[in-house]
């Protein structure tokens, strides 16, 4: 039961929140929460990169810029679905119990108040795996271990971002506006279990976890391009993830 209460919010395409709720606030307030890593891990890796260039390691480094990037694609991914979505009861080891405080109330309550600038990114949650990873990169030469690290922690930061949109903005371009579909589609009833791709849905793909054929021809519709082989739809309750 506890897993259910990480995936029970509201409809699909457009949440509905209880009255009185101040998205612009609450915008506000995420937005906020966001700013300290976004600081934090851009110029941390703006400054390794110009102290790679300036050592005559452009190329080098911007490969490691791409190998981190390649490496959050699936980090996102099951970090959601195993660590967000996953069950960390109090008993246990130390871990097990500081994994509980970390993770199962933030994203349950995420999940139930979808629309609380408190809970939609992590805010400092990743600090303290930074200040045990990126020293320990520094074993290595500037341009290949801590640039690899410093971009998987800026993809984090860039991950949160494109989350934090999918809850508060709707921006116009095609590959957002699916983006935010398939995450709002998680964030229903139906959505439970798949849809755990933030900024890609290609490990959904892989891992079976894909929004199935045909709601994933109605996620399309919804941007506006209806295939024939889907019908109109003429009642407006009739919409996915609503909880009638």
């Amino acid at each position: 039961m506890y897993t259910l209460l990480k995936s029970e919010v509201g409809p699909f395409p457009e949440p509905l929140f209880p009255a009185g709720v101040d998205l612009k606030a609450e915008d506000r307030k995420a937005r906020r929460r966001l700013y300290p890593i976004t600081i934090i891990y851009g110029v941390q890796l703006f400054v390794l990169l110009v102290i790679a260039v300036r050592a005559g390691h452009a190329v080098a480094a911007l490969g490691f810029v791409a190998l981190g990037v390649s490496a959050w694609i699936p980090t996102e991914y099951f970090v959601h679905r195993y660590i967000l979505h996953g069950v960390f009861p109090k008993r246990g080891g130390l871990l097990r119990r500081g994994l509980h405080y970390l993770f199962d109330a933030s994203h349950a309550d995420h999940h139930a108040r979808p629309w609380d600038g408190n809970y939609v990114n992590g805010h400092l949650d990743t600090l303290w795996a930074a200040l045990v990873l990126v020293p320990l990169s520094f074993i290595a030469p500037v341009h290949t271990a801590p640039v690899w690290v410093g971009t998987v922690f800026l993809c984090h930061a860039a991950e949160e971002w494109v989350h934090h949109a999918s809850h508060f903005w709707n921006l116009r371009s095609p590959y957002f506006r699916y983006i935010r579909a398939r995450h709002l589609y998680h964030h229903s009833r139906h959505g439970a279990g798949i849809a755990y791709g933030l900024t890609s849905g290609i490990w959904d793909v892989v891992s079976k976890t894909r929004v199935p054929p045909p709601e994933r021809a109605r996620l399309v519709s919804w941007r506006g391009f209806r295939p024939p082989s889907v019908a109109p739809e003429t009642d407006p309750q009739d919409r996915l993830g609503h909880d009638a």
